[in-house]
């Protein structure tokens, strides 16, 4: 495993390239849930295919100012509403984000074959932000950008993780990465649209008694005890597991449903749990263009737009086949427009930490975030193709 250490330039704050709109956006009310004011990072790796014509840093950094051109309120700041409940606008102010150019004296082949997490000494690779719960007034998103011997590049985005989930952060990258191949226009244009994220419960009708439930979970749990171990399930195993269930449900079931079920089914054998123990699995749902409004959320849509599915079951009943059959009810449970809107209505209201799961009922929570689909297979610098990549770090 390599170990390095990597000599970082001076940040260097990137306004946008031409004037922008001076105002206040208001964000939605996913947004606006407390447990995301944090910075959240997402790694990618890229192989050299050739010399790049220019320097790579210089045509990164111009992308990054052209870039924000079109993402204007993420080169704002945000701030809290005096009015109470601690609302988050964003300040649309230009005042820029932080670029870090990096040199590291390692080879790409020495992170491993493939390239899975844990990588090793992710730390290096990413920009120092700080305390990472600490989000109101400053910079909104840091890019390095670390050079391999190999030639290969590293890099790594950190964003508030108010203004983005995964697939907005991907967006946000792959628009750099566009305008760093000389493209005139992003593929995908940026959307705000918060609105259409909004609750029709007014925030100050909410009762402070109400029991606490929510959309998404404000603080990892043990990760300092956490062993991390990689499984690749190949297509030799997704169909293993298929043919493991009655055919019916094996046929209709996507790799996401087999692989959750059966490591929500393992979790609960390795902690030996009685067979009367009530056990939870937990995982997000992706509200672009998959439940129907009156207006869905369009494709440039880059806030918060995950919701949370739940399925509970007794440890003694959760054969591998009970196990996929609650997660695909989950999933069809929550993918409603009347769902969404109860969920609006319920983190509108103050509700607390977990949508349909007590904070006691944690230990026997088996957690699962799925970034499968956000789109970073697709980035491309052009004279150098992405390798690998994704969450740099448990949690």
């Amino acid at each position: 495993m390599a170990t390095f250490t990597a000599c970082r330039s001076k940040p260097e704050v990137v306004v946008p390239a031409r004037t922008t709109p001076c105002e206040v956006k208001s964000l939605s009310v996913v947004d606006n849930q407390p447990g995301l004011r944090k910075y959240v990072s997402l790694i990618q790796f890229f192989r050299c295919r050739c010399i790049p014509g220019d320097d790579p840093a210089t045509s990164l950094k111009a992308a990054l100012a052209e870039a924000l051109v079109h993402y204007y309120p993420i080169a704002g700041r945000l701030r809290e509403l005096p009015a109470g409940g601690r609302k988050l606008v964003v300040d649309c102010t230009a005042e820029g984000v932080v670029f870090v150019e990096a040199h590291a004296d390692v080879r790409l082949e020495e992170f491993g074959e493939p390239l899975v997490p844990p990588y090793p000494c992710v730390d290096q690779f990413l920009c120092d932000v700080g305390d990472v719960t600490t989000v109101i007034g400053m910079p909104l998103l840091y890019l390095q950008m670390t050079r391999l011997r190999c030639g290969g590049v590293v890099l790594v985005l950190s964003m508030c993780h108010s203004i983005v989930d995964a697939f907005g952060m991907v967006q946000v990258l792959r628009c750099i990465l566009d305008l760093a191949r000389g493209q005139p226009l992003p593929a995908v244009l940026p959307s705000w649209d918060r609105q259409l994220l909004t609750s029709s419960v007014a925030e100050a009708a909410f009762d402070s008694a109400e029991p606490k439930v929510a959309a998404m979970p404000s603080t990892p749990l043990g990760l300092d005890e956490m062993v991390i171990r990689p499984f690749l399930f190949c297509p030799r195993a997704i169909a293993a597991l298929r043919s493991s269930i009655p055919a019916r449900l094996g046929q209709s079931s996507t790799a996401f449903e087999l692989i959750t079920g059966a490591a929500w089914r393992c979790r609960v054998a390795a902690l030996e749990q009685g067979p009367g123990e009530q056990v939870h699995v937990m995982f997000t749902a992706n509200a672009r263009g998959r439940w129907k409004r009156d207006r869905p959320l369009p494709p440039g849509f880059y806030g918060n737009a995950l919701f949370i599915m739940t399925a509970q079951a007794t440890a003694g009943e959760l054969s591998l086949t009970r196990a996929v059959e609650l997660v695909r009810e989950a999933k069809l449970r929550v993918m409603t427009d009347e769902h969404v809107r109860s969920v609006l209505d319920l983190v509108a209201r103050g509700n607390g930490e977990f949508r349909g799961v007590d904070l006691d009922q944690l230990d026997s929570t088996f957690m699962v975030s799925d970034i499968t689909r956000c789109g970073d297979d697709s980035l491309d610098l052009g004279w150098a193709e992405r390798v690998g990549g994704g969450v740099p770090m448990t949690g």
